[in-house]
């Protein structure tokens, strides 16, 4: 049902009101029928030999109560044939129809296409969409439409929406072209180096791409407090998840690391603990690291931690920062 609008809403009394509608953000016992099941895609990468892990970091993200995980097929069958990991489904339609939609930035529309390109949820309603593409009176009519061209994954049970994976992540990226977008872009850009600046430990070189990178979001982000710098550093961060899976305040057992980079299952990267300040030191950041035995809710990972203490300076308006191995 990808793709698939769902009946035109004409009114109230329409003359075609009697029937039950079925759909992207309401599908279900259909749902099994979107795509193909986890079950399904896992006994198929066991059958082509091929890794589950990188399927699913490109494929899947559209979840439903109804049948769990459900994965484009047609990104999928062509990934097994092709065995090459890449951007099939979205070939069908040029990134253009995409750019149109999130152009139109309704009611700070472009301030939540950046929060979701960061790893966030945004909640929204869905119930006044006219169920046609050209009827919009607000960023939930938006919204709701791309979810249902299968450019949003939709959660029911929160009423929200989010980027589901690595294949409609990057046509995000393609759309977000052009003057409107030209400060998320250019973040975007360099996120490439700030994440090797962090494996190599440059701690200068990251403070400075940090910089830039709340230059460029001020527009559209208010950077006041350690939420809105959490959400800078995860769009500064957003190379990231080609390797990563991002975790915000995850619990250690003596409170909440800000923000781990967990490597995914074919990543050989090390993990990232981040530990975010405003206004006070990034000494501040590592020392609540180690305070706070954040590294005990990675002690079923083998692999290198990185500790990450960043401080951002409202005077200044400059970021500092600390980086560690852990030990």
């Amino acid at each position: 049902m990808t793709g698939i609008l769902p009946v035109k809403k004409y009114g109230t009394h329409s003359a075609l009101n009697m029937f039950t509608e079925y759909s992207m953000t309401s599908p279900r016992f259909f749902a099994e029928y979107i795509g193909f099941t986890e079950t399904e895609v896992r006994e198929l990468c066991a059958r082509y030999d091929i890794d589950f892990d990188m399927m699913q970091s490109w494929y899947d993200g559209y979840f439903f109560p109804e049948t769990g995980h459900v994965y484009n097929p047609k990104s999928v069958v062509d990934a097994l044939r092709f065995r090459e990991f890449s951007s099939y489904w979205t070939q069908t339609e040029t990134y253009e129809a995409l750019k149109i939609y999130i152009d139109m930035n309704y009611d700070g529309l472009k301030d939540d296409i950046t929060r979701m390109l960061a790893g966030e949820r945004i909640a929204i309603h869905t119930e006044r969409f006219q169920n046609d593409m050209t009827t919009f009176e607000s960023k939930d009519d938006v919204l709701t439409l791309l979810i249902h061209l299968g450019y949003l994954a939709f959660d029911r049970t929160t009423s929200e929406v989010f980027i589901p994976n690595t294949e409609i992540r990057g046509e995000y990226r393609n759309a977000i072209t052009g003057d409107h977008w030209k400060d998320i872009a250019t973040a975007l850009e360099t996120s490439d180096r700030l994440l090797r600046a962090t494996w190599e430990k440059d701690a200068q070189t990251v403070a400075q791409l940090l910089d830039a990178a709340h230059m460029e979001n001020t527009s559209v982000l208010t950077y006041n407090d350690e939420n809105s710098l959490c959400c800078v550093i995860a769009i500064a961060y957003y190379s990231s998840m080609k390797e990563y899976t991002m975790i915000r305040e995850l619990p250690s057992g003596k409170g909440f690391a800000d923000m781990v980079f967990l490597p995914k299952k074919y990543s050989d990267k090390p993990a990232l603990l981040v530990e975010l300040k405003c206004g006070t030191s990034a000494d501040g950041a590592i020392a609540q690291i180690h305070e706070k035995n954040y590294v005990n809710s990675l002690k079923d990972y083998k692999g290198k931690i990185l500790l990450v203490g960043i401080n951002y300076d409202k005077k200044t308006k400059t970021h500092t920062c600390i980086i560690e191995q852990a030990n």
